[in-house]
């Protein structure tokens, strides 16, 4: 039987709470739809949205 991935939102000492965000973006080679998962720190979520 396969073991259930878990993600974990975790306080650290100096850099605070994280958070699992979930980006669709296309592929400049095929053109196709892909998703960027990252764990970042919960400050800086606006950031990473208004980026390209």
């Amino acid at each position: 039987m396969a073991k259930k991935a878990v993600a974990r939102l975790h306080e650290d000492k100096g850099s605070g709470v994280y958070s699992k965000v979930i980006k669709v973006v296309r592929s400049p080679k095929t053109g196709a739809y892909m998703f960027d998962e990252r764990m970042i720190p919960k400050e800086m979520v606006d950031d990473y949205f208004k980026s390209k």
